[in-house]
């Protein structure tokens, strides 16, 4: 195998430069954004082009959604993959979500709507998941007209 040909990601505890659009700068341990697919990738294009030493742009996340995501990264950073996709699911029941979880997401619609626009950008598939739930949740046992109303979607026809 060619060595220069091997990926080395950076240790758990490594420091990872990221930068809002709106140029705020966010120091966040590796292990914490590692949750993310496009981190990761830009992170080893930027490294090989920059010598190691990278910034990595998120131009399509500002600062206030990109803090809120790095909380939720930290407090899910030990988490095991397999222990999250082991949640049963009964059909007809309402998605689980956790209390922190839940915490979290009590946002306003805007917000939950850039909170699922940046997990969507980032690859992050269990923040995803987890909008997803709140949206269901949100509309769970509503009738049209109430969807209509939280979503703010007016009858055109």
């Amino acid at each position: 195998m060619d060595a220069s040909n091997v990926k080395h990601e950076p240790s758990d505890a490594s420091i990872i430069t990221l930068e809002s659009s709106d140029g705020v700068i966010f120091p966040a341990e590796f292990r914490v954004v590692k949750v993310s697919e496009t981190v990761k990738t830009m992170l080893a294009a930027s490294a090989l082009e920059n010598g190691g030493n990278a910034i990595v742009p998120l131009p399509n996340v500002d600062a206030f959604i990109l803090n809120k995501i790095l909380i939720w990264a930290d407090h899910h950073k030990n988490d095991d993959a397999q222990a999250t996709e082991a949640v049963e699911v009964i059909p007809g029941s309402p998605p689980v979500i956790s209390p922190w979880d839940a915490s979290f997401m009590d946002v306003d619609l805007p917000t939950l709507f850039e909170i699922v626009h940046a997990a969507k950008y980032l690859e992050i598939k269990d923040l995803v998941a987890l909008c997803c739930k709140t949206l269901a949740n949100m509309i769970r046992g509503k009738t049209p007209e109430q969807i209509c109303s939280i979503f703010n979607i007016t009858n055109d026809l």
